[in-house]
């Protein structure tokens, strides 16, 4: 068990090294008949045949929302004859909230706004016209949002060539951003923001001026244009679909942490 949640506690910032790992090891057989979530002091564990789950930092899987908990369970569940962490995003998340996010939330807010002082959706096409009304489309109701609403005033540029952005709208995003700082939040913000790019999508299914399927479309604008002119990559679009996965466990236990 000890070796197995070390294995899904692994950084999931790093999957080449996950896939190489899991590649080297055969995956351990599922060892429980059932997996389920059990009241206990002050929220819900997640257990196995009765026995509490820990993460890789030896902290037992419980939590206050029975709901959360509940999606855990669920993919503890799922799995069939062997337990692959790749199908558990759910649970690797909350390994990441309670053994690292818990102990220092503001150094995850603090890396959020790194991605804020240079947002994917400052930074616009300048052709072709067809790719500017899309990004327009997709981008310009959640900048509007939050100079109009947050009091952050971004800088869009055209380009990739770096555009500083106000300190006052930085502060402002991230006075905004603090509001969700307990460890489930943060974590699921910090998933939003590394798989978009975009802290500014990150906030806005935080607040629920997106949702995550709208915030997903909003962040491939670019790649959803280069396939309507050159086809689909086989390769890319898998790799795309697992990242999805992660985005969608990340929107689920945000939506029901306080449930």
């Amino acid at each position: 068990m000890r070796d197995l949640m070390e294995q899904l506690g692994e950084e999931k910032v790093n999957p080449m090294r996950a896939a190489e790992a899991a590649m080297r090891q055969q995956l351990p057989k599922r060892f429980y008949k059932q997996a389920e979530v059990a009241p206990v002091e002050g929220g819900f564990a997640v257990q196995l045949d009765g026995r509490p789950v820990r993460t890789p930092g030896r902290k037992p899987l419980e939590f206050e929302s029975k709901a959360v908990a509940e999606i855990v369970a669920a993919e503890w569940q799922t799995q069939d004859k062997v337990i692959d962490p790749a199908t558990m995003p759910a649970t690797r998340l909350v390994n990441t909230a309670l053994d690292g996010v818990a102990t220092d939330p503001q150094a995850v807010i603090e890396d959020i706004l790194k991605y804020a002082a240079s947002d994917l959706l400052c930074y616009r096409a300048g052709s072709p016209q067809g790719l500017v009304e899309r990004q327009n489309a997709a981008w310009d109701p959640v900048v509007d949002w939050l100079r109009d609403e947050v009091g952050a005033n971004f800088v869009l540029g055209e380009g990739v060539m770096h555009v500083a952005q106000p300190r006052e709208a930085v502060a402002a995003f991230g006075t905004r951003l603090r509001l969700h700082c307990d460890a489930l939040a943060a974590a699921c913000l910090h998933t939003f923001t590394t798989l978009t790019g975009s802290a500014f999508l990150a906030l806005a299914i935080a607040e629920n001026r997106l949702s995550a399927e709208e915030a997903w479309e909003a962040a491939h604008v670019d790649e959803d244009w280069n396939i309507s002119l050159w086809g689909e990559d086989g390769e890319a679009m898998a790799r795309r679909s697992r990242r999805w996965l992660e985005m969608k466990a990340a929107a689920d236990i945000l939506a029901v942490r306080t449930v």
